[in-house]
């Protein structure tokens, strides 16, 4: 029993030993749930809690092997996220060879983003990409619909790849400061959390629609419930993985929240104005990796920049 001891003896293996502790016991309400009132609703929770056990045990190997498989593995997701929204955008024929060079950027990015050059990591995209991808579809000769496949394409980069690639960096941060993927772990945990939670009270309590036209099922009895549960979550585990006192960490927990829930609407207006429900089919019961992710394209960002600007870490050369 050794082993078992070893595994809980960090933060990380403690919060991740818990999450697994909360999925076995969303298996038995979920179960139950099936057999006492058979239902599709039942069908469809059972079908998410099965793909939650797969999605959260890819991540904790992903993030408890080393840092390069973790950078890897977050890579692949944005990889993933941008290959799905370029397949819901209308492309023209003369642009999709520069979509090559929209892929070529992620390893880019999260290169920089291992090696914590955060100068470069800052700019790659939103300077030196938003210029070339122009100037490139540009030089197709091609001028009808070009402001609408620029802004496309540029848009796509950076919800993706460039916001996405802030959990990469969130890697970095915590092992310049010996939390090794603690803060990594917060974020994904907590904005996950936040969905779960918003989704739940909004079912319990939801009575005013915020925005029925972009997500009509999205209440103001949600959003606030899932901003208090996720902050009072936060200002417990916060001070475990990451350096953030518990008054800070639920204030980090609440920004979490709020963020996560504008990626949320953000994306989901983004797929009715395509006329789309679900970004793809990947996970059963969950849609594909953008709607997975869409929470974390405005919290991972806002995150990161809340612990690099408040604890003053310029992690640069880490390797």
């Amino acid at each position: 029993m050794s082993w078992i001891a070893g595994f809980f003896s960090t933060p990380v293996h403690n919060a991740i030993g818990a999450i697994y502790g909360l999925l076995v016991v969303a298996s038995l309400v979920s179960f139950a749930f099936r057999k006492l009132r058979p239902s599709e609703a039942a069908t469809e929770l059972s079908k998410r809690v099965v793909s939650w056990w797969w999605m959260i045990t890819v991540f904790t190997i992903a993030i408890l092997t080393n840092r390069i498989v973790s950078t890897v593995f977050l890579g692949f997701m944005a990889f993933l996220a941008l290959k799905e929204y370029f397949s819901l955008i209308p492309t023209r024929r003369v642009d999709r060879g520069i979509l090559f060079f929209a892929y070529l950027s992620i390893p880019v990015q999260f290169y920089l983003a291992h090696i914590g050059s955060f100068g470069m990591f800052l700019v790659f995209i939103p300077v030196w990409m938003f210029l070339f991808m122009p100037a490139a579809i540009t030089l197709k000769g091609e001028t009808e619909g070009f402001l609408r496949a620029v802004g496309m394409l540029s848009w796509g980069l950076m919800i993706t790849v460039f916001a996405l690639s802030h959990t990469a960096m969130l890697l970095t941060f915590g092992v310049k400061l010996g939390y090794a993927a603690g803060p990594l772990l917060f974020l994904v945990a907590l904005t996950e959390a936040n969905d779960v939670a918003q989704f739940t009270w909004g079912k319990l309590l939801g009575r005013h629609k915020i925005i029925p036209k972009v997500s009509p099922k999205k209440t103001w009895e949600g959003f606030i419930g899932g901003l208090i549960t996720t902050a009072a979550a936060a200002a417990f585990v916060g001070p475990y993985l990451t350096p953030m006192p518990m008054a800070w960490s639920a204030a980090a927990g609440a920004l979490i929240a709020v963020s996560g829930y504008l990626g949320d609407v953000t994306i989901s207006a983004c797929k009715r104005d395509l006329g789309v429900k679900d970004a793809s089919n990947l996970i059963p019961g969950h849609g594909g990796i953008l709607d997975r992710v869409d929470s974390l394209i405005y919290s991972a960002p806002i995150f990161y920049h809340l612990l690099h600007y408040s604890y003053g870490v310029w992690p640069e050369g880490v390797l």
